[in-house]
């Protein structure tokens, strides 16, 4: 399994599991696990985030189809969990393991409104960022949504450190094109322009790109379209369904977190499905995307 590591430090199986946390207020680890169906009409994502300095961990899980259905498990008050990944709420609970370092991760939600059993099986290798100690997964999704066979493609992330969502704006976007070729960009609007991370997966072999940019129209504050310029691989991606999840800071202030299911189509015409987040802190269209 390749493992294409952009940071300063090595990035080995021990990643895998809990950080020992800093001691900065925003200091958090996260957990992230995106899916979406093979014919592009359903996703989903679940995000685990533990912040020890507030001692709670915040919970996501959000369903969405292009007929516009929507349901989610949204809980900012879950007890920090101990010595696994598994939380619980008002009215339900939730596991998280990774069963074999950077091949296998399962999850599991069983609530009124949602539950899901499912297998990400890396397809590619993983993806050390070099800006954050954070690295990215694109992977095959099988097992059940509803009790119903859910089978599909995704990316799974793990991510440790300060993270503040009430300052910095920013874009993150993953996909599967018809293919089998994966691909990731990100970058953050913090005043100067960086080596953003950015990765295509062709065939299984996972590769760094540079030179990685992103450029957004919005309709107010709801993105209609963004362009994903990877090097020979310059990418239009649209909303297909949103769910967005609305963070408070523990001063009060709120910040919209905009995530939707997306179509993905390229300057060569290949297609393909994924996932896109456009962070809108306060004063956000102050900042360039």
């Amino acid at each position: 399994m390749r493992i294409v590591n952009m940071g300063e430090w090595p990035l080995g199986p021990e990643d895998e599991r809990r950080h020992a946390p800093g001691g900065e207020p925003l200091w958090n680890e996260s957990w992230y696990y995106d899916f979406v169906s093979e014919d592009g009409r359903a996703g989903g994502y679940v995000r685990l985030g533990l912040y020890p300095a507030w001692g709670r961990a915040w919970y996501w899980a959000c369903l969405v189809t292009a007929d516009g259905d929507r349901v989610e498990v949204i809980d900012h008050e879950a007890a920090l969990p101990r010595g696994d990944l598994a939380v619980a709420g008002p009215g339900y609970t939730a596991a998280h393991a990774t069963t074999d370092p950077f091949e296998r991760a399962h999850i599991r939600l069983s609530s009124a409104e949602l539950s899901l059993d499912l297998e990400f099986r890396t397809a590619g290798g993983a993806y050390g960022y070099a800006l954050t100690p954070r690295y990215e997964v694109p992977c095959e999704v099988t097992g059940t949504i509803g009790g119903l066979p859910f089978r599909g493609h995704g990316e799974r992330d793990h991510s440790w450190g300060v993270r503040d969502w009430w300052s910095i704006s920013w874009l993150w976007s993953s996909a599967r094109l018809d293919d089998g070729t994966y691909l990731h960009g990100m970058r953050a609007n913090v005043g100067m322009e960086l080596p953003w991370p950015a990765f295509l997966a062709a065939k299984g072999d996972l590769a760094h790109v540079e030179g990685f940019g992103a450029a957004t129209v919005f309709d107010g504050d709801r993105p209609v379209e963004s362009v994903l310029r990877f090097p020979g691989c310059v990418t239009t991606v649209r909303p297909v369904a949103f769910a967005p999840v609305t963070l408070t800071s523990p001063e009060g202030v709120a910040a919209r977190f905009a995530r939707a299911l997306c179509a993905y189509e390229t300057e060569d015409g290949r297609t393909g499905h994924g996932w896109t987040e456009w962070h809108q802190p306060p004063g956000w269209r102050e900042h360039v995307w």
